[in-house]
């Protein structure tokens, strides 16, 4: 074995570039950054191929450890550059004329080396290679090297390797910042989600549901161009599924259960998965290197001509185990290439494309898990509280009494949550009939969670069906439980949730099951997305307008970036640059689609919320605020209360006005108001201004008259018949003795006082 030492110190920077992508995208330089055999190795066996081209010197720099099988083989050297499909030089080099015919024949030996070489200026490679090819993120171009016998002209070696400058649209910030951004939501849905009415809860499963949407459209039979699927690659956290550089424990465990039921299907590589995509999609379009135009070197090979000296500590050493180690052969007939679709897109995370579902099963147990386990925590605390005295553990107590449905609620989140990435791999999974244990789980997951689903969505319909669609607004325990299928719509659109629900699964059926033509899954999958489009525009399903603008604006970004991807269509044939162009365009549109949810997500935190709304309303004069405006905001106070299992009639204070359907007057007389009969009755038009002089049910007696202005004018009902409607069923007070007669004014028994309500509903359980 013979090897190069690093002796310069050029050659440390040149290493600690290669460890480092940033610095290297700095300093303008194209490097390596995979490598397979184009045909089977029969003279040429290499371990490891790095190659490095720098701009600012037009200089290039090599590792090669490598070795010849074969004798007296003189060879040489073709070298093609493709760069997004076209070919703009290649060259030849006669190993005989290198290294002062070193390589000449090629030695029997392993052969492990790193030098670095100046370009002489009369190949004119810095003039055609654009600057901005050293900038413009995930490059398209890679390097054939094909070694020819010189006497036969026989190919005794094809090595292809990619090519990167460093640029990448996948980048851990990006991961980590839309990790933080769901953070933030789940934080704020949390908070929140004691009421049925906040929107946090929703924006949450929202966001996560656009991550999902975006990943999930680099998981067709599509030619992706590198650009776009390393956007799509941020997001692979909300599928379940996280990258790794190396097979790590998770995937060898997963690994190992496959092969002992039955999966033969390929592993994960442990490195790049480049090399192994197929050649007619990017980065290799096509894969076809020209082999005309090629450029001698003879008058120039003296540039290449180093004196032996220079390589004082080469070592000539005999092996005879040569071990060939990450680098693959790949053919148009080889069963180890990547096609489109689920299989590039997750073995560049470093998961098999068998191993897709059950890392999505493991982290789903995982979620679930984490989820149970801060319940149980939560539920704890709240339980040790409860046992204490005071006004403490009556609110502690509460809220053990309603942490049953918050619970059940959460949990139906969840499953919202993974419900797209479950249907989409445990389908593909049948399709890859690998491990039956595998297609077990995936049959009981999948069964589970739409069955769960099923059952929510089963029940809310039937309550709707055998009460009306009030009900399910007016039901306490149904809303707090399964409030998140249907709260945030209006009362009409109940349902809007079974529509989407739907499209996923169709959506998650076409990318499983339509992977042999890319064309059909684009256009099944485009007229879902239009329909789903449609069905914002006739249904305007949410409770305010803001909410459809938002629901509206979101499936527009789905279906125009849907539509843009047929451009990735492989039939049709668009040229790389174009490709590229296109999968920029759809990652910006996506991009803002996020910025736009952020700054929702901020503007329904509680703290900056009520800021808003103190802002939205400071302009308005607050004499002007109306009867209706009152009782709007009391109607939503009253809903939020009944979610918390307490009666809609708040304790009053004296700056809350009455309300419309509590306040329940006596009729009068107008001669009398002493002798004057208080018999209910409903007539509103009897009331006049000499009413005042009435009285008032006992339970109002302690809140002030401001005048006339403070009574509404629909003034009737019964005191015997307040409407406790909007509160829980549960939370109406039985009788007791203190709503019996006691000697209240002319004869008539005195109703309890909301304090007495309050005890009674505190103590009813």
């Amino acid at each position: 074995m013979f090897s190069f030492v690093v002796a310069r110190p050029r050659w440390l920077v040149a290493g600690l570039l290669l460890s480092t992508p940033f610095v290297r995208a700095k300093d303008e330089m194209l490097f390596t950054s995979s490598v397979t055999y184009c045909q089977p190795p029969e003279t040429i066996l290499i371990e490891r191929f790095e190659l490095a081209y720098f701009a600012a010197n037009q200089s290039i720099s090599f590792n090669i450890s490598a070795a010849s099988v074969s004798t007296d083989v003189n060879v040489t050297a073709n070298i093609a550059v493709n760069i997004y499909g076209m070919h703009p030089f290649s060259f030849q080099i006669d190993l005989c004329d290198v290294l002062n015919g070193a390589l000449c024949p090629l030695p029997q030996y392993n052969f492990t080396g790193a030098y670095s070489l100046a370009l002489p200026s009369s190949l004119g490679i810095s003039g055609k290679i654009p600057s901005i090819g050293y900038k413009i993120p995930d490059i398209e171009a890679f390097v054939q090297m094909t070694l020819v016998e010189t006497s036969t002209g026989i190919n005794k070696a094809c090595v292809q390797s990619t090519i990167s400058n460093g640029w990448s649209m996948r980048q851990p910030g990006v991961e980590w910042g839309t990790g933080g951004l769901a953070l933030l939501a789940l934080v704020s849905a949390i908070w929140q989600s004691h009421s049925p009415d906040a929107l946090a809860p929703y924006r949450l499963l929202e966001l996560i549901y656009l991550y999902q949407s975006i990943a999930t459209t680099a998981l067709l039979n599509l030619n992706y161009p590198v650009l776009y699927r390393a956007f799509t690659l941020n997001f692979s956290w909300a599928m379940g599924l996280f990258g790794s550089q190396t097979v790590d424990g998770i995937q060898h465990s997963i690994n190992n259960m496959r092969h002992l039921t039955g999966g033969d299907l390929a592993d994960a590589t442990g490195g790049s998965s480049v090399g192994l995509v197929n050649r007619k999609l990017s980065p290799f379009n096509d894969g076809a290197v020209a082999s005309t135009g090629a450029k001698s070197l003879a008058a120039v090979r003296q540039s290449y001509v180093a004196p032996l000296s220079n390589f004082a500590n080469m070592n000539f050493n005999s092996t005879s185990n040569i071990a060939v180690r990450d680098v693959a052969t790949v053919t148009a007939s080889s069963s180890n290439v990547l096609e489109a679709g689920i299989p590039i897109w997750s073995n560049a995370l470093g998961i098999a494309t068998a191993n897709a579902f059950m890392t999505v099963f493991l982290t789903s147990l995982i979620l679930f898990g984490i989820t149970i386990g801060l319940l149980a925590l939560i539920y704890g605390v709240v339980f040790a509280l409860s046992r204490t005295q005071g006004e403490t553990g009556t609110r502690f107590m509460h809220m053990r009494y309603r942490f049953p449905s918050f619970a059940r609620a959460w949990l139906l989140r969840m499953v919202f949550v993974i419900f797209p990435p479950v249907t989409i791999f445990a389908f593909y999974q049948w399709s890859l009939k690998d491990s039956w244990l595998s297609v077990l789980l995936s049959v009981l997951l999948l069964i589970a969670v739409i069955g769960y689903i099923g059952y929510i969505a089963f029940i809310t319909l039937r309550i709707a069906r055998r009460d009306s669609a009030v009900a399910l607004y007016t039901n306490t325990e149904h809303l707090a439980s399964h409030g998140p299928m249907y709260t945030q719509y209006r009362t009409p659109r109940y349902y809007f949730m079974l529509p989407l629900f739907i499209a996923t699964i169709l959506k998650a059926l076409f990318v499983a099951f339509v992977t042999v033509n890319g064309e059909v899954q684009i256009i099944l999958i485009l007229v879902v997305e239009i329909a789903v489009m449609s069905s914002y525009f006739v249904l305007r399903p949410f409770k305010t307008k803001g909410g459809d603008v938002l629901g509206t604006y979101l499936a527009i970004v789905r279906v125009v970036c849907t539509g843009i991807m047929v451009a990735f269509v492989e039939q049709i044939g668009l040229p790389a640059i174009p490709r590229v162009a296109c999968g920029a365009v759809i990652a910006v549109i996506f991009a803002v689609a996020i910025i736009v949810l952020f700054v929702n997500i901020l503007m329904h935190l509680p703290g900056l919320n009520r800021l808003f709304k103190k802002k939205s309303s400071s302009g308005s004069d607050s004499a002007g605020v109306t009867m209706e405006d009152n009782e709007k905001g009391n109607s939503e106070d009253n809903e939020s209360q009944a979610h918390l299992g307490r009666p809609s009639n708040p304790t009053p204070e004296t700056s809350v006005p009455l309300e419309r359907h509590i306040i329940q007057p006596y009729a009068s007389t107008l001669t009398d108001p002493t002798t004057a009969s208080h018999s209910p009755t409903s007539d509103a038009t009897s009331m006049t201004m000499t009413n005042l002089g009435s009285e008032l049910p006992r339970r109002w007696s302690f809140q002030r008259s401001s005048g006339p202005s403070e009574l509404p004018s629909d003034y009737s009902g019964s005191p015997h018949s307040q409407d406790f409607s909007s509160a829980p069923t549960s939370a109406r007070v039985p009788p007791s003795p203190l709503t019996t007669s006691q000697g209240g004014h002319h004869g008539h028994s005195r109703q309890p006082t909301i304090e007495e309500n309050d005890y009674l509903q505190h103590h009813a359980f």
